[in-house]
């Protein structure tokens, strides 16, 4: 059988949606007529999940590196801590998102971790992911 004759017939018949959606009974689905829905048996495999969060990891990190070249340079740990927030949040603009965290990536390029710890604690962002964020600044402090 010819699978991309197959993936071309359903894309045509079943449509394709980017995001969560009711289908026309009302259960929830994504992508091409994927049901996710728990109350009709929907949902995603383990291997379906890591591809997904391995492409948002991708992102993440490709946004970092557009927008913030520098922070390559930072120890290994600091760096997943920086992405961890990228991912959690995204890398949005001066007033939403990663970058929106202007003194603490200022503390972070100058190496100014204790600065930046405290920082990343002091924000909305850390009130509402609470242990998390903790757990990311311990990162950047120690590195």
């Amino acid at each position: 059988m010819n699978r991309e004759m197959l993936q071309e017939d359903l894309v045509r018949d079943e449509g394709e949606v980017l995001h969560a959606y009711q289908d026309s009974e009302g259960f929830w689905t994504i992508g091409v007529g994927i049901l996710i829905d728990a109350r009709r048996g929907g949902g995603i495999t383990r291997e379906e999940s890591r591809y997904l969060l391995g492409n948002r990891i991708a992102r993440a990190e490709a946004d970092l590196d557009r927008a913030l070249p520098w922070w390559r340079e930072m120890t290994e740990r600091r760096q997943r801590a920086l992405a961890n927030m990228c991912f959690n949040m995204g890398i949005g603009n001066t007033k939403k998102g990663l970058l929106s965290f202007k003194v603490t990536l200022g503390h972070l390029q100058a190496g100014r971790y204790e600065d930046a710890a405290r920082e990343m604690l002091d924000s909305t962002w850390a009130k509402q992911v609470g242990e998390r964020a903790e757990r990311l600044a311990e990162m950047i402090r120690v590195g």
